[in-house]
């Protein structure tokens, strides 16, 4: 069994909350390791996540620690970069055992040939400030810039204000299924091109939704900023489902 989560922001919202969210999470790492063959996390499992040669954000003992124990167990764990924790470097492969993945990727699991992404920085040509600030986010050489000339304290501060104030700003918005279009269309247009392909999964959107139209299949899951967040699951056969993780 492969399992799948995205967007669970962790360190979001006051202590409590962030706790919270964190054990929710733990809890569903224990439920899906009984059987799963792989778990994928698509991106923004962090809310900010920034990595100095020696230095990395304090807090998520829970989650690391959990993360080392399924791989010390055999479990492969694949890390897909998001917007909120795009700057990993290699502490999570060495100290926990995760495979970070950079970019999106086609994988053939149970069969069945799917193209997993977070979904940011995709069909965004239409708005250029956007682009312009994702390929800064991005550069290698401003990334060593920053991690040389600012304290971590400064760094962690100013990245941590940073996500707040994007997430609250996106909050205002009402997501709908009209709202995915973009990423739906980045899909037909791959799917055109990659015949072969059998489900395209994203995150990045905090909405759940099972697009299916003339053999284009594309899942979205949800956040975890809820009571029962929304993951995706595929089982031996090659059936991708959506599922509620509720207590």
């Amino acid at each position: 069994m492969y399992y799948f989560a995205s967007d669970v922001h962790l360190g979001t919202g006051d202590e409590r909350t962030s706790r919270r969210t964190e054990q929710l999470f733990v809890k569903w790492l224990d439920k899906v390791s009984a059987d799963a063959d792989a778990i994928f996390l698509v991106g923004d499992i962090f809310d900010f996540w920034f990595e100095y040669e020696n230095v990395i954000p304090k807090g998520f003992s829970r989650t690391l620690g959990k993360l080392s124990e399924l791989t010390d167990r055999g479990i492969k764990i694949y890390f897909f970069i998001g917007n909120h924790d795009m700057w990993c470097r290699d502490y999570l492969q060495k100290e926990c055992g995760v495979e970070i993945v950079f970019s999106p990727r086609r994988m053939t699991l149970s069969g069945k040939e799917i193209f997993i992404a977070h979904g940011d920085n995709m069909n965004i040509k239409d708005k250029p400030m956007l682009r312009l600030m994702n390929s800064g986010f991005r550069s290698t050489i401003l990334r060593k810039l920053f991690s040389w000339l600012v304290h971590p304290d400064l760094a962690l501060r100013f990245g941590k204000w940073w996500s707040n104030t994007s997430r609250k700003s996106h909050s205002k918005d009402k997501i709908t299924p009209s709202s995915l279009n973009f990423l739906i269309d980045y899909a037909r247009d791959y799917k055109e091109k990659n015949p072969e392909t059998d489900y395209i999964l994203f995150g990045h959107m905090h909405y759940a939704h099972d697009y299916y139209d003339n053999g284009l299949r594309v899942l979205f899951m949800s956040d975890w900023e809820r009571e029962a967040p929304v993951y995706a699951q595929l089982d031996k056969e090659g059936n991708f489902s959506l599922k509620q993780f509720d207590l």
